[in-house]
């Protein structure tokens, strides 16, 4: 929500001092600055309006402060020192009889100054806004994988309010909490509207009473002239943008769940694929901790699965070039490797959460590289490629933080210096075979490493230097490196 008076009052850099009294919890929606007599043809409603009082005099300013509150300002802010020395008593009364706040701008403090402190509050709002309707969307998308029950009930504690899943003949299917199940009745005539509405299920109804506000919004139904179903929620106070948003995608799961014809396995499989990063194919999400495993012989591995018990517990998902990944329990992680070497090379993760699967996914893609390189049918895994035992000596905050320092001069450079360093490095500092691997000429490689040697002050051929560069390399791999290219018969693609 917009910040209010008292906030932006309260900045100490800005030091504006109330004259009105009374409570500061108007929202300000922007910042206005005008000397007209009356600036309210140019003003919405909402705004810190700011003047040096130029046309105020002790005649008009009731009449001044009266046009502003009927254009529902947020409050006056009157900068001193210009055109009056202080704030004119008439002015201060005015304010103070027809409910207008009135804030006083010391001199030293420019106008802009005030415009760009609440500009930067503004952001502030709308990058929190924006990051709890992302938080709240993947809480709602893992609550969807579990059914709709419990993404009713992620929906309603999100909100802050009661949340129901109704059938099309308005029958209570979830209610979250138990007790709002009693507010279906009072839905009838929303969702008879909706159900009669020519661009259904595309609209929604929001209604306000002595109980809160309420939306409706139909579910499913593409195509169609009428919704699979309703999700009302309610609340004590209006919902806001974000909240919107929020209410939005959970229509959207659900209505993924009404459209699919085996919704329960094929959405949580949908989901699943969703959060590794990957096409939305494949079987149901098993529980954390989870690895992930990159296979060559992506069909093979699928028909294999197929046959085994272990299939069910699986997500498996085909992958470009006839490779594909699996999400795996860790329990079974050993179990589906074996199975998946009968149809080629195989890397696999470390175990991890839900949220780091596309970190995962990485790893698994590095396994899988190196595991080509071992053989036709080898499986390594993550943690025994060469150096992971290192990595984890080191703290992973303070590692990502000397890495990143260490190579930002490479990355803002040029593009191309971190993937060429990579490759000397992988291949002991030979410029030829590391060209080679590049698909670059030698001489094009030399001038890189002559470039990123002067980037970051240090000599190459240093072995220390060296070391610390392969550190760094290999702490931001995972967040940087994009998937290698794990086609048959291809080798495997450096960034």
């Amino acid at each position: 929500m917009p910040p209010t008076l008292g906030a932006v009052a309260a900045l100490p850099h800005i030091g504006l001092r109330p004259l009105t009294g009374g409570p500061l919890d108007a929202r300000v929606r922007w910042v206005a600055v005008s000397e007209l007599e009356d600036p309210t043809p140019f003003l919405e409603g909402g705004e810190l309006l700011l003047t040096t009082g130029m046309r105020v005099t002790a005649e008009n300013a009731a009449p001044y402060v009266a046009r502003l509150v009927a254009r529902g300002v947020a409050g006056l802010g009157f900068g001193v020192g210009v055109s009056h020395p202080r704030t004119p008593p008439e002015l201060v009364d005015a304010a103070r009889e027809q409910g207008l706040t009135l804030l006083e701008v010391p001199r030293p403090v420019p106008f802009i100054a005030v415009g760009k402190a609440v500009s930067r509050m503004l952001a502030a709002e709308w990058y929190e806004d924006v990051t709890r309707a992302f938080q709240a969307q993947r809480e709602l998308t893992r609550a969807a994988l579990r059914g709709p029950g419990p993404l009713i009930a992620t929906l309603a504690r999100t909100l802050g309010g009661w949340a129901l899943l109704l059938d099309a003949d308005g029958t209570v299917r979830h209610a979250e909490p138990a007790r709002a199940r009693r507010r279906a009745a009072g839905l009838v005539p929303d969702l008879d509207r909706l159900r009669h509405a020519r661009a259904a299920p595309a609209v929604s109804v929001a209604s306000s009473g002595q109980d809160g506000h309420v939306v409706v919004q139909g579910v499913g139904g593409l195509g169609r002239s009428r919704p699979r179903a309703f999700l009302a929620v309610g609340t004590e106070a209006p919902l806001p943008h974000v909240a919107h948003t929020i209410v939005g995608a959970a229509v959207a799961l659900l209505t993924l769940q009404s459209e699919t014809p085996r919704a329960g396995r094929e959405l949580r499989a949908a989901l699943g694929a969703l959060l590794l990063g990957l096409p939305p194919q494949g079987r149901a999400v098993p529980d954390p901790p989870l690895r992930v495993l990159a296979c060559a012989g992506g069909t093979a591995v699928l028909d294999a699965l197929e046959a085994d018990p272990a299939a069910g517990r699986c997500l498996a998902v085909p992958r470009p070039g006839g490779a594909c990944a699996v999400i795996v329990p860790e329990a079974l992680a050993e179990q589906v490797m074996v199975l998946a070497q009968a149809g080629g090379p195989v890397g696999a993760s470390d175990a991890v959460g839900v949220d780091d699967l596309r970190r995962a996914l990485r790893q698994a893609e590095r396994a899988l590289a190196a595991a080509r390189r071992a053989g036709p049918s080898a499986a390594l895994r993550h943690r025994d490629l060469p150096g992971q035992g290192l990595l984890g000596l080191l703290d992973p905050d303070v590692a990502r933080g000397f890495a990143e320092a260490l190579l930002a001069p490479l990355r803002e450079a040029d593009p191309a210096l971190v993937p060429s360093l990579r490759a000397y490095l992988e291949a002991n500092g030979q410029g030829e075979a590391a060209a080679r691997a590049l698909g670059v000429h030698r001489h094009t490689l030399r001038s890189r490493m002559r470039r990123a040697a002067e980037l970051i002050g240090r000599d190459l051929d240093d072995p220390a230097v060296r070391a610390e560069l392969w550190v760094a390399l290999a702490v931001t791999a995972d967040a940087s490196r994009p998937p290698e290219d794990v086609s048959p018969g291809r080798p495997a693609r450096r960034p």
